[in-house]
């Protein structure tokens, strides 16, 4: 199987890690506020694990593998980074969306329903989550790529529940609320298609699509999802989320890379 379908096929299950999450939805009864809190808080520690371990790092290798001098490598993958955090900025001040805690960001939303505004936002999550599952594969390294899969898969399932009690909390039934937590991990695979695709036509790529990644999923993190687990009393709970999903993500870059 070539590297191409291989990213495609891993950026898809790692999408549909977010439906995963989700099934215990299915059976819940109440909404935890700590729980949802916590859960978060792990899915920001393997971002950011992820953006350092399994991207800026290997970025620099790459560069530096390209004949960059280390400044050279560096400024680089710096470079790169500002690009993913502008992007992403874009898609906020342009795409409505709605965090319960942060409020409505974006253009005016019409008559989007704020539950709907809220799916937004998880969506545009998953977009940097797959196109960096992409860019790992992409580059050739089976290793990077598979670490960089399973973590994001596991971060995934804490933004699955998120979206499916939060659908429950408004009132929509067990299944369509599952259901819509399954698709928005399916744009995941969007953009690791997009992320191999362009890392496998120019190997050159490789280190401005890592950083590019990084940057993106940096901006989620501090932007979106830490200020949404402060907000509510539960930050301490966020916090030790944060580390486990930090350290959890380290290990697995170790063993599996």
């Amino acid at each position: 199987m070539s590297v191409f379908m291989i990213g495609l096929l891993a950026s898809i299950a790692a999408g549909l890690a977010t439906g995963l999450g989700a099934v215990p939805a299915l059976f819940m009864r109440r909404r935890s506020r700590r729980m949802e809190d916590s859960l978060l808080g792990f899915a920001a520690g393997v971002m950011l694990s992820a953006s350092f371990f399994s991207l800026i790092i290997p970025g620099l290798g790459a560069a530096g593998a390209n004949g960059a001098s280390e400044i050279q490598a560096a400024l680089l993958v710096i470079a790169a980074i500002i690009l993913g955090v502008l992007a992403i900025h874009y898609i906020n001040k342009v795409v409505p969306h709605e965090h319960f805690i942060l409020g409505q960001e974006g253009l005016a939303s019409g008559s989007l329903r704020k539950i709907w505004l809220f799916v937004l936002a998880i969506t545009i999550h998953n977009f940097p989550e797959g196109l960096a599952v992409g860019v790992g594969f992409g580059g050739g390294d089976i290793a990077n790529g598979t670490t960089l899969a399973i973590g994001i898969g596991l971060q995934n399932m804490p933004e699955g529940l998120a979206v499916a009690v939060a659908l429950l909390g408004e009132g929509y039934s067990r299944r369509r609320s599952f259901l819509v937590a399954l698709l928005t991990g399916l744009v995941e695979p969007v953009g690791g298609l997009l992320g191999v695709a362009a890392v496998t036509a120019a190997a050159s790529l490789l280190p401005w699509a890592l950083g590019f990644a990084a940057g993106a999923m940096i901006f989620v993190v501090s932007h979106e999802i830490i200020p949404e687990t402060h907000r509510r009393g539960y930050e301490i709970e966020g916090t030790f989320g944060l580390v486990v999903g930090l350290v959890a993500m380290m290990f697995l870059d170790v063993v599996l890379g």
